[in-house]
């Protein structure tokens, strides 16, 4: 199964060998550690961002930064107007980095130590209500039944299989026909650092792929392998056309939250949680690796909770 690589290499030409050459060493050291190539290229960024501050301010090495010059960096960043996530994003690609350097001996202290995390407010995701994503799927099936072309089956079987298996929008893409196991019922899933996890699919979305199935040798050549969903010209399908077909149909639907393929992972796990599964289950087929990252759904469903107690109990 081909799987995402690191992102390549690269350099800045304004900054001088002994401030780049430790961002891409710790790159590397992220690569082999298996951090995806998302968080591996963010991280790049926000540390060229902050070496290109250093040597703005006469810095020419790494163990020239100290404390006041990191807290400067993240200052300019937030007088530029950034939001507080990315805030947080800078302070954590910076505390991570120097704990790194250090424990490599190319520092002797960590100018981060002394720097207090740049809280996040937390905000409870916005999801769809269960009717909601059940019309949703529902119009997306019949789409599907008077599509000429194999696009409707195709977008119809993307969304049940995004919603009941509760994927992340790469996971789906790196989907062979192999990991469909129909007796079982069930998904073979490769998660982040290529992890693999085994996730029920209900009848909905196996129904769905099966129509999708005989209109997807209509697209196949040379490039399709045995990946699952297909794009149009017959390679793999890209997560960037995933993301404009769940957009797509979300918009179709009246007082729908404008949400994208996470949005339908969100109200997978918040419908089960409202359905009475439990939290470690709702962990395993997510493929969380912290209890603490599931919780947030509890949270979503006791405001639910809440939201309908005050608007229906005469005495709320």
């Amino acid at each position: 199964m081909t799987r995402d690589s690191s992102p390549p290499r690269r350099g800045n030409a304004r900054l001088p060998a002994s401030l780049i050459v430790p961002v891409e060493d710790f790159c590397d050291h992220l690569s082999a550690i298996r951090r995806s190539p998302n968080t591996i290229r963010g991280y790049r960024a926000d540390l060229i961002d902050l070496m290109e501050h250093a040597h703005s301010h006469g810095n020419d090495a790494l163990s020239k930064i100290g404390t006041s010059q990191v807290r400067g960096w993240l200052a300019d960043t937030r007088l530029a107007g950034a939001s507080p996530a990315t805030m947080q994003r800078h302070w954590s690609a910076a505390r991570v980095f120097f704990r790194w350097a250090a424990n490599e001996g190319l520092i002797r202290s960590d100018p981060t130590a002394g720097l207090a995390s740049a809280k996040t407010p937390k905000r409870l995701p916005a999801t769809l209500g269960v009717d909601q994503a059940r019309h949703i799927l529902d119009e997306a099936v019949a789409q599907a039944r008077s599509d000429e072309s194999p696009q409707g089956a195709r977008d119809a079987a993307i969304l049940e299989v995004l919603y009941g298996g509760g994927l992340r929008v790469g996971e789906l893409c790196s989907l062979d026909l192999d990991d469909v196991d129909r007796s079982r019922q069930t998904v073979t899933v490769t998660g982040k650092g290529d992890k693999q996890r085994t996730v029920p699919l209900g009848a909905p979305a196996l129904r769905a792929i099966d129509m999708w199935l005989p209109r997807r040798e209509e697209w196949v050549g040379p490039g399709s392998g045995r990946a699952l969903f297909l794009g149009a010209r017959g390679g793999r399908i890209d997560q960037r056309v995933v993301r404009r077909v769940v957009h797509a149909h979300l918009r179709a639907e009246p007082d729908s939250p404008d949400l994208g393929p996470h949005g339908l992972r969100h109200a997978m796990a918040t419908h089960l949680l409202e359905g009475g599964a439990d939290l470690r289950t709702v962990q395993d087929i997510l493929g969380h690796e912290s209890l603490a990252t599931t919780q947030i759904y509890t949270h979503v469903s006791t405001e639910r909770l809440r939201t309908a107690f005050r608007q229906a109990h005469p005495r709320a």
